[in-house]
């Protein structure tokens, strides 16, 4: 998938799945304000597009890669990626060398990715195929997701079941919910919570050191529905944490404008309202993954 159809998927990455009081941008098919789809103050760099050796295994859903360096036994560290072109969650995997990776994208919209998951078994028999085709067991389970994939990782996460078997999640500028009277403000916006409760449950275990949770977000904000940077204030007031004021380059020359830390939860802001900011934060799935480390 080239640029171009990066940025035509990010008009498109609204992200609810619960049904709130109010009807949600999901449900009512509201579309977010017009983003930018350029942007000039910086660089925007992208990893070269690569295939890369390995073994691939179609699934009943994506497709599984295990890097040639990779020697499987078990147990192995297994990736899920949700939402974005396959060839990048394969190069994070082959350049972190510890880890498969299964690639899923489907299309646009979180409903599109929560779907397959709204029947429970769902997630268990995916992991049991790839365990099959590859012959060894899975494990420590990692989920990651950018963008609308994110919707995936509600779904699956609130199952219970599957709660403890993935201990590492991360959530890549694609958290959002809807607005209580479907707009924001005036002054401190009031957003459905009921599409993140799982996300508050997950960070709160990682303040605890149960489980590690990364969230990372921009500073776009879509209008029609609740930005990621507001739900990531919704979840530290829901901690009791406060964010601290940095500036620093970041992955892919990002820039970092706030952090917090706490235990192993890690939360960042970053700079920027376009869609090529947008974009940056796929390309550095690479790095994010070496944050779990």
């Amino acid at each position: 998938m080239n640029f171009i159809c990066f940025l035509t998927v990010f008009l498109f990455f609204s992200c609810t799945l619960t049904q709130p009081t109010q009807p949600t941008p999901e449900a009512t098919g509201t579309p977010q304000n017009p983003s930018p789809m350029v942007e000039h103050t910086r660089k925007h760099l992208r990893l070269p597009q690569s295939t890369l050796e390995g073994r691939r295994a179609k699934l009943m859903l994506g497709t599984l890669f295990v890097p040639q360096k990779l020697k499987l036994k078990s147990p192995t560290p297994l990736l899920f990626f949700f939402h974005g072109p396959p060839w990048i969650p394969e190069l994070a995997a082959a350049h972190n060398g510890r880890i498969a990776v299964v690639s899923i994208n489907i299309g646009a919209g979180s409903r599109v990715y929560a779907k397959p998951f709204l029947n429970p078994k769902f997630f268990g028999n995916l992991l049991e195929e790839a365990e099959s085709k590859s012959g060894v067991r899975f494990n420590p389970i990692t989920l990651a997701a950018w963008s609308a994939g994110c919707g995936a990782i509600r779904q699956i996460m609130s199952t219970p079941e599957y709660y403890d078997r993935v201990v590492n999640t991360i959530m890549i500028d694609g958290i959002h919910t809807g607005y209580i009277g479907g707009k924001p403000g005036p002054v401190e916006s009031q957003l459905e919570p009921g599409p993140l409760e799982i996300f508050v449950k997950l960070a709160r275990d990682a303040v605890a050191g149960k489980r590690r949770v990364i969230i990372t977000h921009t500073e776009i904000f879509p209008g029609t529905f609740a930005s990621t940077t507001e739900t990531a204030d919704y979840i530290l007031r829901q901690l009791g944490l406060q964010r601290r004021a940095i500036l620093r380059w970041g992955p892919m020359g990002t820039q970092e404008l706030s952090e917090v830390r706490s235990g192993k939860f890690v939360l960042i802001g970053f700079a920027g309202n376009s869609a090529p900011d947008h974009v940056d934060q796929l390309h550095s799935l690479t790095e994010f993954l070496n944050w779990l480390k």
